[in-house]
């Protein structure tokens, strides 16, 4: 039997430009008079420090999940809490929120928040973080980079993403609309994978003042947005470089015991006078030892430096005409005499 279903005049059809922006119909008990075929049920474990909180706000998630139709159990023996169906329940999707709004409660979500998973355009994301690094300092490091200080980074994601954020032990959870939670999941990610956060608000920040232009709506936006250079650091060196020794499948030897070094000198053998006159004569030894080292160091004041003594300068030995050398000095002498009567 085919219905034929009357066709809205103001619906399109078609492509849509903005997905986000479309309406979702609203589920009502007309939709669905028959109500479900069979009980679904859901159980969530929650940690001992949540216990006392829980059994404060059970009557308050016990009233909201009665005007479901959903019947909820609190274990406090087991530590679980148990979601069901009833026979009234007409939507069949309101069992998935319910087990959605029990694990944020067990993930330390206050009950305000994680309230408004119930609604219709309002969805969760939990969010394991604790797979991302290897090693704990790491892991702590970006973790609270994640928070920033006393929390201003974490408040800003909440306000550009319209989310609640809660950053606890190995899991980061979200409660918010379902592009807001596509956001937060992203800078999360990028967060542990050791970019920035701050380099993902800058970008939906940018993004927000764009989208209110309606020249800049069929362009591309890359060159607005912030860009992340991944930069290899060079990390500081050990002092001290711990050099591989060849593999042995051997092990050790095995020290040497104090026994086994008396038998090697023969002094176990001793009676208990002669090692205690042997130790008393090695005494004797080591003292005059120190003794006559100190008296060394004291007369080297004493000691006179070398002298540091000229070598003799090597004179070139050379054969000089005596006769020549007379005959040249009268020859010298006669000018001069001849110039000193010139100039009388």
């Amino acid at each position: 039997m085919n219905v034929e279903h009357p066709i809205d005049e103001h619906h399109e059809i078609g492509p849509v430009e903005n997905a986000w922006a479309m309406k979702i119909p609203k589920f009502t008990p007309e939709d669905n008079p028959h109500g479900l075929l069979e009980e679904s049920k859901f159980a969530t474990l929650f940690p001992k420090y949540r216990e006392q909180y829980l059994k404060e706000c059970w009557p308050l998630i016990q009233k909201v999940l009665k005007d479901h139709y959903i019947v909820a159990e609190l274990d406090l023996i087991e530590g679980s809490i148990t979601v069901r169906t009833t026979r009234k329940t007409w939507d069949p999707y309101i069992i998935i929120k319910a087990r959605d709004l029990m694990k944020l409660l067990s993930r330390s979500v206050p009950f305000e928040q994680a309230v408004r998973v119930l609604e219709d355009e309002i969805g969760c994301d939990i969010i394991k973080i604790n797979s991302f690094v290897r090693k704990k300092e790491t892991f702590l490091k970006r973790r609270q980079r994640l928070i920033g200080p006393n929390g201003v980074t974490l408040k800003s994601i909440e306000l550009l993403t319209e989310c609640y954020v809660l950053v606890q032990g190995n899991t980061v959870s979200a409660v918010g609309p379902y592009k807001g939670l596509v956001q937060v999941r992203r800078i999360v990610e990028d967060t542990m994978k050791n970019i920035h956060p701050m380099y993902n608000i800058k970008s939906l920040m940018i993004k927000r003042e764009l989208m209110k232009d309606p020249k800049l709506k069929n362009e591309s936006w890359d060159r607005f947005l912030p860009k992340f250079k991944s930069k290899n650091v060079q990390r500081k060196q050990p002092k001290k470089k711990k050099t591989k020794k060849p593999y042995t499948p051997f092990p050790p030897p095995q020290a040497e015991s104090k026994v086994d070094r008396e038998l090697a000198t023969g002094e176990y053998f001793l009676k208990a006078e002669q090692k205690r006159a042997k130790r008393h004569h090695e005494k004797e030894e080591k003292q005059a030892q120190v003794k006559r080292s100190k008296q060394e160091q004291r007369q080297r004041d004493f000691i006179p430096p070398e002298e540091k003594t000229e070598k003799p300068s090597t004179s070139v030995e050379t054969n000089v005409d005596i006769k020549q050398l007379k005959a040249k000095m009268k020859k010298f002498s006669k000018q001069n005499k001849l110039l000193n009567k010139n100039k009388v």
